[in-house]
């Protein structure tokens, strides 16, 4: 039951009851409910902020977990990049210049991984935080797609390292005679006087002055294309297809120790020295061909040569001695 309020009337010198109209009434709800609300609010925001629900603390607890692991996993995918741009460049730059191939053009490592359409099931899942969730994708995809151009890449080295192992084992690499003095090089590649005519003529081998019956090598990997007797010119002659554009002939042999379409390696005997054909002297002519046209022979007699003896035998090969056959 509501109490009832009284105030003194100097006037009367009584005390007068209080009369409380609807609209003070109204008034004092108004403000009661206006303090009440403002109240609330005040509580609402202070406990939020000091005294959290246990299911925000969770969400927000969550969300720093996720925004933790997110960023450990950006440092990752950064870190990756790093490395896959070391081993790039050092595909370019080492790789493919010791097996002198192209490089990878940045056009086709970088290139891109599909359209829009590629995650349109994602982005119509309608899920929280699509922008990070397409941006992880989108570096995963491309550093997937970089890590697939890499590894074709490898693939490729890896042939061109068994075509180059194949290609250094064949190139006519040493002397087709021991000559470890070099004292056996009679003639080198030029123009030479001619035995028979004295004239100078252009003589497109090496001569090596050695007894006859002296054994011939095959000076790298391949196979016997020519085995020919003539009287005149080569004489009896052996040659040999490297592979590679590269052929190798012996001419004015005394025996023959292969036949024709059978494979040799480097160093293996093949015959022997002799005085066939248009000689003046028992003696080995050598010649090395690439592409059809006939090279200088010593240029490839570094294998087994020191630096020393290699300027020897070129300073010998450049003497312009009589050549001791003609053709």
């Amino acid at each position: 039951m509501a109490r009832i309020k009284y105030y003194y009337d100097t006037e009367s010198c009584k005390y007068e009851r209080v009369k409380v109209s609807t609209g003070d009434i109204i008034l004092n709800l108004l403000g009661f409910f206006c303090i009440a609300l403002i109240l609330a609010v005040g509580i609402f925001f202070v406990s939020n902020k000091y005294f959290k629900s246990p299911i925000v603390a969770q969400l927000e607890k969550e969300n720093e977990e996720l925004n933790f692991y997110y960023d450990l996993l950006t440092k990752e995918m950064d870190h990756a990049n790093e490395m896959l741009a070391s081993l790039q460049e050092r595909d370019d730059n080492v790789y493919r210049v010791i097996f002198e191939a192209e490089p990878i053009s940045s056009s086709i490592r970088n290139a891109g991984v599909g359209g829009t359409n590629r995650y349109k099931e994602l982005m119509d899942s309608g899920v929280e935080r699509e922008e990070l969730i397409l941006d992880t994708y989108q570096k995963i995809d491309k550093l997937k797609k970089k890590m697939y151009i890499q590894t074709k890449s490898y693939d490729e080295l890896i042939d061109l390292a068994k075509n180059k192992e194949l290609f250094l084992a064949s190139i006519p690499a040493i002397q087709p005679v021991a000559n470890k003095d070099l004292k056996k090089v009679a003639s080198g590649y030029g123009r030479r006087p001619d035995p028979f005519s004295g004239l100078p003529k252009m003589h497109y081998g090496l001569d090596f002055s050695a007894p006859k019956g002296t054994p011939v090598y095959a000076t790298g990997d391949g196979k016997v294309i020519k085995v020919q007797k003539k009287f005149g010119g080569y004489g009896w002659e052996i040659e040999i297809d490297h592979g590679f554009d590269f052929v190798t002939k012996y001419a004015h042999l005394s025996a023959f120790n292969v036949k024709k379409g059978q494979v040799v390696k480097r160093g293996e005997r093949i015959g022997d020295v002799g005085d066939s054909g248009r000689s003046t002297a028992p003696h080995l002519h050598y010649e090395v061909i690439k592409d059809g046209d006939k090279l200088n022979p010593v240029h490839y007699f570094g294998q087994e040569l020191s630096p020393d003896e290699y300027e020897e035998i070129l300073r010998l090969a450049s003497i312009e001695n009589q050549a001791l056959g003609s053709y």
